[in-house]
């Protein structure tokens, strides 16, 4: 099995060190760029699984950087903030990161983080292979899912979220659980996290994201997968 490659990109030398450190005990293949524009030649070249990547970098900051892999890859991404800042997580989020981490933070704790990052979109035993309804078609297999013949462009979490709804359609599923489905059980993060991804997933499968009708929030609930099975 190919080892799996980390990219680590934050400017505190002594943060880099533990985190490598850590890593690497783990068994992880890990590079480091120091700024923005090394970062992202790192990735091009190193082509890692997995970018920790800090939000306050010289040059191009982090949000920056996120911007650009999410043009690139669907590489999984964990951000560093040094404030315990709404908005950042908030930006961090809607522009596609997987999960958010604030400084100081134990490095065992990030350690975890990853390990739960990389869990995430992995089929099965008792996925079904393929979801077929009125609007949408969805492979479990490939990864993918169609509206009508165009392929949706999701990220792995995108996906992951949508199958879990669709899987269970017609039922609402909490945060909690959907949290449980497509985070896992060892996820610490905020709940809001599926709001942003929610919001993020209409934008590609609704014909009009301001008025959903595919994923249906269940107000006070959570939210609900509606169409009709093929």
């Amino acid at each position: 099995m190919p080892t799996t490659r980390i990219l680590v990109v934050d400017d505190e030398q002594s943060i880099v060190r533990t985190v490598q450190a850590y890593l690497e005990e783990q068994g992880y293949s890990v590079q480091t760029a120091a700024d923005g524009l090394a970062a992202l030649k790192a990735a091009r070249v190193f082509r890692p699984d997995l970018v920790v990547l800090d939000i306050m970098l010289p040059g191009l900051d982090g949000i920056e950087v996120l911007r650009r892999l999410r043009q690139e890859s669907d590489v999984y991404v964990l951000m560093l903030t040094a404030r315990a800042d709404e908005m950042d997580k908030v930006v961090s989020l809607t522009m596609g990161a997987d999960d958010y981490l604030v400084k100081p933070f134990s490095p065992r704790e990030l350690v975890a983080r990853v390990k739960a990052i990389l869990r995430r979109g992995r089929g099965g035993a008792h996925e079904e292979a393929a979801l077929l309804f009125r609007r949408l078609r969805i492979d479990s297999e490939a990864r993918q899912a169609w509206k009508g013949d165009e392929l949706l462009d999701l990220t792995p979490i995108e996906f992951s979220l949508l199958y879990a709804l669709a899987r269970h359609a017609g039922r609402v599923l909490s945060r909690e659980q959907l949290i449980e489905h497509v985070w896992g059980l060892d996820y610490y993060g905020d709940e809001r996290v599926v709001d942003v991804h929610v919001g993020r997933l209409r934008k590609k499968i609704e014909d009009d994201p301001d008025d959903p009708r595919l994923i249906v929030t269940a107000r006070g609930a959570g939210y609900r997968f509606e169409d009709t099975p093929a």
